[in-house]
């Protein structure tokens, strides 16, 4: 008789148009080849395209990360679940990692979680001795932290870079070519952290100069309002696009001739990431994760956090020089080629996947029965 291929539950939080549900779409895509059967449950993937929702057969518990309302969609979860327990549950993000340890002990199964920022408050960080195998970290940067900042021993915590798609690698335009007006762009969740109000300052001094360029910022969150009022207030507005209704950022960053990163705080930088597998030329600035993937003028640009200035003069040094803006694009490429693809991060996170189950006695093997829905 065939062995039963081991089931993993990837529990996200809400999904939304940033790197960590990029993170757990890609493992639900990948997972089923490597032999592993997968179940993804959040509390709402409305940011999700339709297509894929369906592929990937979602699954809604609405409220189950809302206070007074998650007990009762948690118990109704995990009655689901013990019909057909899990092997690993996966916890995709902080943010899901309370949900995750009360199933974990009351399904009597281990769980990792993977980290993809820093963390600043010890409490923001629980964590189960008993039934937590594994800690993955996006970067050295978020391992150094969790290890500084939490009471988790080094031997559980492993870094595993997010990784992309490279599949179009081959047909990339090059960025900056003759005959078109110049897009600098940037995306990602419209937060304070990611530092926007730098980009468009910077902006402001391109177009002040008599730089003929476009800006664009895709993405959505709850920063917008104040940065579509900042751009007016700078007089920038008729040169900047806002594009929130997305459900990827594939054809934003594919747009852009130049990606900047501007954040004040970062764990790695999976979108910046989708931008050098475009051969795009980054610009990002100097914190947390980044130096782990930019070299300075030789896979990317380097500025200060919270530097206008210096980021309007970056941009300026592509723009003047669009061989060198080509020849930064193309490295960047390469290296996300090499070191950040999708496959290389499905075959690290299975791997641990494989260690973590082979150390436990394997649960009985029953016929897969398909979760319900609640309230969907």
């Amino acid at each position: 008789m065939a062995a039963i291929a081991p089931r993993v539950l990837l529990l996200a939080g809400r999904f939304s148009l940033r790197g960590t549900s990029a993170y757990t779409l890609r493992l639900a895509e990948k997972l089923p080849p490597y032999g592993f059967r997968v179940e993804v449950v959040c509390p709402n993937s409305s940011r999700v395209s339709p297509e894929r929702r369906r592929s990937l057969g979602i699954l809604e518990y609405p409220y189950l990360q809302t206070p007074v309302w998650s007990s009762v969609v948690l118990r109704l979860l995990r009655r689901e679940l013990a019909k057909d327990p899990p092997g690993l549950i996966h916890v995709q993000s902080r943010n899901a990692l309370p949900q995750g340890i009360w199933l974990a002990r009351r399904l009597r199964r281990p769980y990792i979680v993977t980290l993809h920022d820093v963390v600043t408050n010890r409490a923001s960080l629980p964590y189960d001795r008993k039934w937590c195998e594994r800690v993955i970290v996006v970067s050295e940067a978020v391992r150094q932290n969790v290890l500084r900042e939490s009471r988790i021993p080094a031997d559980r915590v492993t870094t595993i870079p997010s990784g992309v798609n490279c599949d179009h690698i081959r047909d990339v335009i090059p960025p900056l070519s003759a005959g078109h007006r110049p897009v600098i762009g940037t995306a990602g969740p419209l937060e304070a952290v990611k530092g926007f109000p730098f980009f468009l300052g910077a902006a402001a001094r391109l177009l002040e100069a008599g730089r003929d360029v476009e800006f664009l910022i895709a993405g959505a969150g709850p920063e917008e309002q104040n940065l579509r009022r900042l751009a007016t207030e700078l007089g920038i507005d008729e040169r900047v696009t806002f594009a929130p209704n997305l459900f990827d950022f594939s054809e934003a960053i594919a747009a852009m001739d130049v990606f900047v990163l501007p954040s004040l705080q970062q764990g790695l930088g999976t979108i910046m990431l989708e931008a050098m597998a475009l051969g795009r030329p980054v610009i990002a600035t100097r914190v947390g994760g980044v130096y782990q993937v930019v070299t300075d003028n030789e896979t990317g640009l380097l500025v200060p956090p919270s530097d206008s200035v210096r980021l309007a003069e970056r941009i300026a040094e592509l723009l003047d020089n669009p061989k060198f803006a080509q020849r930064i694009g193309a490295a960047a490429c390469w290296k996300v080629e090499l070191e950040y693809s999708v496959d290389k991060m499905i075959e690290e996170t299975t791997a641990v996947y494989n260690q973590v189950l082979g150390s436990l006695e394997a649960p009985p093997a029953v016929p897969v029965v398909p979760l319900q829905r609640v309230g969907g």
